[in-house]
């Protein structure tokens, strides 16, 4: 009976993934938009047809938006969509168009494709973008701002100055090494990351502290990157002292993952997203267009990208943790799934609530509000079907996964390991809290579930309430009834 939550583990994930795959299989075709600013720029449209070239692909021009694109859009139902575009045309508000287009090539709620933009400086900048996204990119060496990341486990090379304590860094120099963590003075916190930027020389650069269209705060506000003339230097708050940030032109992926602002072109070159692009070369970066709140669009896709190393591209992370987001909107209110967040400057919480209560009545909370303003903004930026991965970490991916399609139904089945039965346990309540010394904080732990520690009516009792921790993930996709026939039959 003990293999039973082994079991359970499997029968979940095998059923939530036929429920989420049967209705959906898309085909490998590749569309490049470009506008009529680009196709009358020799230059520029080279870029486009470059890219083209690279993947076989269709070549549709717009005039003034994308999505006058949508009917050939509908006809191809292309898997990627990259458009080509100059900075002056790219702003918030094409972000958000194109977000909303792209669920609309069928009827379900879901986004359609997987999409990008190319983009850059200048015409030869934008080049760039699409030549070093040619070849694949296995991420080995971080530096980042947040605390998120800081077992480094992830990563051959690492360092960070953290969000969370102030003056806080830390270093990891080898696969094997201990991470090694330090405090200096707030004041020193800026030459501190720029130093760590050029010593590393990362693949990935990761954000969240404050920013702008025009600058990206080190946390705790001390200090400042700013653009000028396409490059990033910084500026020393305390010492008003400028320097320009050392580069080395090796292709890397900046994810500002929870940066305000950061991501929108704002219809200019002179931008923080333009010089992360073209002097730090970054192939892809992905950011916000509008203050952040709740953070899932950023976070959400960081967390499926790092929770499964090696399993998927970027893009792919991002659009999954997209799907995602957006069923989650549609079980709270799906009428408003195709609406626009009604603003994004001062007026903004009495409109959403105004709307919010026109919906829902007055059954409805900030975090669903959150959400909503959370749907649309994240840009990408960077060939959408480019091979960029993190490195497999041992250990870390509990499941296996094989797939086959019989007839109209594509029937996907996941084994779990050994750490998902864990998770099982900790979720049920099975567990204690111990303090790790080397992360400096309590932890949970699974207790044993061996025959000596347990008799027959502890682990009927665990099991039950196993059950009841994966029904509560998939009970909005599955009835009881279809669960309980798929562990008789399993």
């Amino acid at each position: 009976m003990k293999k039973n939550l082994f079991v359970l583990g499997v029968a979940l994930l095998s059923l939530f993934s036929f429920v989420s795959c049967a209705k959906v299989v898309m085909d490998d075709t590749y569309v490049v938009l470009a506008s009529e600013a680009v196709q009358q720029d020799a230059e520029w449209l080279k870029v486009a047809e470059a890219l083209q070239q690279k993947h076989s692909a269709g070549l549709i021009i717009y005039k003034e938006s994308p999505c006058e694109t949508m009917d050939a859009l509908r006809e191809i139902k292309p898997r990627y969509v990259a458009i080509v575009e100059k900075p002056e045309n790219l702003g918030r508000d094409y972000v958000i168009d194109m977000h909303l287009a792209s669920r609309e090539i069928d009827e379900d709620i879901y986004a359609d494709f997987i999409w990008g933009m190319i983009t850059g400086y200048d015409a030869a900048a934008a080049m760039r973008m699409v030549d070093n996204s040619t070849e694949p990119l296995l991420i080995k060496d971080a530096v980042a701002t947040i605390t998120e990341l800081n077992s480094a486990k992830w990563f051959d090379n690492y360092a960070w100055v953290d969000d969370h304590h102030k003056g806080l860094w830390g270093e990891k120099q080898g696969r094997q090494s201990e991470v090694k963590r330090d405090s200096i003075a707030p004041e020193q916190v800026l030459r501190k990351f720029s130093d760590l930027y050029a010593k590393y020389n990362p693949d990935l650069v990761v954000t969240a502290a404050h920013a702008t269209e025009r600058n990206l705060e080190m946390p705790f506000s001390l200090g400042n990157f700013k653009p000028k003339d396409g490059g990033l230097y910084a500026e020393d708050r305390f010492t008003k002292e400028t320097w320009d940030i050392e580069q080395s032109g090796k292709r890397k992926v900046y994810f500002a993952v929870g940066n305000c602002l950061i991501g929108n072109v704002n219809n200019t070159k002179e931008s923080m997203a333009i010089a992360w692009m073209n002097d730090a070369n970054a192939a892809t970066m992905i950011g916000y267009v509008v203050t952040t709140w709740h953070g899932r669009n950023g976070w959400g896709g960081l967390k499926y990208w790092i929770t499964n190393p090696g399993r998927y591209t970027l893009s792919e992370a991002v659009f999954v943790n997209q799907q995602d987001f957006l069923h989650q909107q549609h079980q709270w209110f799906p009428s408003l799934l195709k609406e626009r967040y009604p603003d994004f400057g001062r007026d903004e919480f009495r409109l959403a609530r105004q709307r919010m209560q026109e919906v829902m009545g007055d059954d409805f909370s900030m975090e669903e509000i959150g959400f909503w303003h959370d749907r649309d903004v994240l840009a990408y930026y960077g060939d959408p079907k480019w091979n960029v991965r993190l490195q497999e970490v041992e250990g870390e991916t509990d499941f296996e996964v094989t797939s086959e399609i019989r007839g109209k139904k594509c029937y996907v089945t996941i084994k779990t390991k050994e750490n998902f039965r864990k998770y099982l346990e900790i979720s049920a309540g099975h567990c204690e809290v111990i303090y790790h010394p080397r992360l400096q904080e309590f932890v949970e732990i699974p207790k044993s579930i061996s025959f000596g520690k347990m008799d027959n009516a502890e682990f009927s009792d665990l099991y039950q309430r196993v059950k009841d921790v994966i029904f509560s993930i998939i009970g909005n996709r599955v009835s009881q009834d279809e669960f309980e026939r798929l562990l008789i039959d399993f």
